[in-house]
């Protein structure tokens, strides 16, 4: 028992190590493209963002959805390049990847646009009526609703005047 637990403690601190060793040496995420929004509907426009890019800027190529080429412009050492593409009015709703090429050492960077046919996906709220079968409580006719008012009303009132009798012992 001792023995597994040593061989088990092991091999976890072994994979450990190998986790440390192989994890980057910062913290940045700038390796790849940072849609916004990353959910968009067809017609919509769309900041793109990397850090990969900051000494010359890059290509973009949004042909996936159909917008075509598109520039980023390089950024600053505090800032990412950035650049904006238009979503056609024709896109289909779907998950497509964007890519860009850096113009200093054609780094290839990529990053997915999420085209859907709501504005915020998940959000959708309910319009209308349930339709169960039952009915409301109110129907389009004022007539009918004051029938059946009128209808319950006098089944209460028949049904306490039949119990009183009977309670009073004069039957039914």
């Amino acid at each position: 028992m001792r023995r597994t637990a040593r061989l088990l403690t092991g091999t976890a601190l072994a994979v450990g190590a190998v986790g440390l060793v192989v994890a980057p040496a910062h913290g940045d995420d700038s390796g790849g493209l940072k849609m916004h929004p990353a959910s968009v509907v067809p017609g919509g426009e769309v900041t793109v963002n990397t850090g990969a890019c900051r000494d010359g800027g890059a290509a973009g190529d949004a042909s996936a959805v159909g917008a075509g080429p598109f520039t980023l412009a390089p950024g600053s050492d505090d800032e990412d390049g950035g650049g904006r593409f238009r979503v056609p009015p024709s896109a289909q709703p779907g998950t497509y990847e964007i890519v860009a090429t850096c113009a200093d050492g054609g780094r290839r960077v990529a990053g997915d646009l999420v085209v859907t046919l709501t504005a915020t996906p998940g959000q959708v709220h309910p319009r209308g009526s349930v339709k169960t079968g039952v009915g409301g409580a109110f129907g389009r006719d004022p007539v009918q609703t004051a029938a059946g008012v009128t209808a319950l009303a006098v089944a209460a009132a028949g049904g306490t005047w039949l119990l009183h009798r009977r309670a009073r012992g004069d039957g039914i």
